[in-house]
């Protein structure tokens, strides 16, 4: 006998764990599709395009495109998407015209008129894109008595609050370091990689919960930490290296003890933040020690690992996922390097983005957090030069807001899926269209198809053998919403 998908099973799907199989067409009856797109060559951008209904398909043949979703297998809960809040985001938004920084930050955190995020990150200290380079203490300040944010209350700490009152009162914000001070380190100096002098370990787990505090001062909460930005990578910015086993003992002897002991244990930390390439080894390392997992909420990755003209190693993500599936894959940084302003209307931009969302999702990631969420013209500012795009930039010779491809593409997904929505299952018959879906808490499933040829593309959006057909133009990125 078929089951039939009721709204109260519908919501009960929130609640168990692990695929579930359900059979219905209840589940597509009556209901109209909501299609938004983007396309290049056009001048659709998140544009609604059309209503499509649902009609009785049964088995399709093979010339037949579809997109299939099954709403009966449900996967990992969807966290947020957002973006780094950086010294130079801050700079160039302050430099804005007013009515320039409001509909900036109507485009990103209002749910209607733009992109809705719902996530945050900022730096501890400075990093690259920091116009200078600073701490919040005086050197050799070993008891942090000088501790002091003054620095952000400039720029930073207002730009924060005005995201926050823009996305209804409140961001989940997690925080990350590049650098300790320069003297507790190896090399002293907060550049060029070197390692935290073991002499200072608790005295840095006790910086993290300073600059927690400070912040809750200002009535900015945090919701996180990463324990240490791109742990492997000596640069000619701030960074600092730990090998996996250094990152495992500092969080399970220093940092998970000293948050608890002080009443942060309710804080998420996150372990690595850095590319895919190593995260299986490094989750391996910290996870297989529960004295250390205990203290992490999960795994943070990047995407600037050396691909070598392959594919980039989306299949770690997913081994990660199967073997510590209790533990939390969240993207914590990633953009279009090379910064040229003659590439602002790259179309490889925004489908850096689409494809990169999509796999990840599909490999058991929660939520995406994009780089600078702003920057100047140049692609910065930033002191040592390593300028980048974002999905928007400030020409602050104009006082205008440049929207790259990117931001678009990132809106398919952050505009329409909702915090604690699941994923669920969706597959598609060619290698052109990507696609993800999603069940929210309201009962809305969203689905993402992502079209990568040269060719229009015609597909039927079957569920259960009811089908609505549609053509996703070239090079394009489509939400269907239902």
């Amino acid at each position: 006998m078929k089951k039939i998908l009721t709204t109260t099973m519908l919501l009960a799907l929130f609640a168990c764990s692990g695929p579930k199989t359900v059979v219905t067409n209840a589940y597509t009856s009556g209901k109209k599709v909501a299609v938004y797109t983007t396309a290049e060559n056009s001048t659709k951008r998140l544009t609604q395009v059309d209503d499509l209904e649902f009609k009785r398909m049964g088995q399709p043949l093979e010339t037949q495109i579809c997109v299939f979703v099954d709403p009966g297998k449900t996967f990992q809960t969807f966290f947020g998407i957002g973006a780094a809040m950086t010294d130079a985001s801050a700079e160039t938004f302050y430099k804005l015209p007013p009515n320039k920084q409001q509909e900036f930050m109507e485009a990103y955190f209002d749910k209607k008129k733009g992109i809705g995020y719902t996530v945050a990150r900022t730096n501890i200290n400075s990093c690259d894109f920091s116009s200078d380079i600073y701490t919040y203490v005086k050197d050799g300040d070993k008891e942090l008595n000088s501790f002091d944010i003054a620095h952000d209350r400039k720029y930073k700490i207002p730009f924060i609050k005005q995201a926050m009152a823009a996305a209804g009162g409140k961001l989940d914000l997690f925080a990350s370091p590049w650098s300790p001070p320069a003297w507790m380190k190896d090399n002293n100096n907060m550049l060029q990689g070197g390692k935290l002098k073991p002499a200072f370990y608790n005295s840095w787990a006790r910086y993290y919960t300073k600059f927690i505090r400070e912040y809750e001062k200002e009535g900015i909460p945090i919701w996180g930490i990463s324990i240490q930005n791109e742990p492997m990578a000596t640069q000619r910015w701030e960074s600092c290296i730990y090998t996996a086993e250094e990152e495992r003992d500092f969080l399970k002897n220093h940092l998970g003890p000293v948050m608890s002991k002080e009443g942060l244990g309710d804080k998420k930390i996150i372990v690595w933040d850095h590319n895919r390439d190593l995260m299986y080894q490094r989750a391996q390392t910290y996870f297989n020690d529960p004295e250390a997992a205990k203290y992490a909420w999960g795994i943070g990755f990047h995407w600037y690992e050396d691909w070598s003209g392959g594919l980039p190693m989306y299949d770690n993500v997913r081994r990660v996922h199967e073997s510590f599936p209790d533990k939390n894959i969240f993207f914590t940084e990633g953009c279009a390097e090379s910064f040229d302003s003659k590439r602002y209307n790259a179309w490889v931009l925004g489908e850096e983005y689409g494809r990169s969302m999509i796999n990840d999702f599909n490999n058991g990631m929660v939520g995406f957090t994009d780089w600078n969420i702003l920057l100047d013209e140049t692609g910065g500012p930033n002191h040592v030069q390593n300028f980048c795009f974002a999905p928007v930039h400030g020409d602050l010779r104009t006082g205008q807001l440049i929207y790259t491809n990117s931001y678009y593409y990132i809106g398919h997904f952050s505009k329409f899926i909702q915090p604690g929505a699941k994923r669920i299952s969706s597959a598609a018959s060619r290698s052109q269209l990507l696609t993800t879906a999603f069940l929210n808490p309201d009962g809305k499933t969203v689905v993402v198809v992502m079209n990568q040829s040269d060719k229009a593309t015609p597909f039927n959006l079957w569920v259960n053998g009811d089908a609505a057909s549609w053509t996703i133009d070239a090079h394009a990125i489509a939400t269907l919403v239902f």
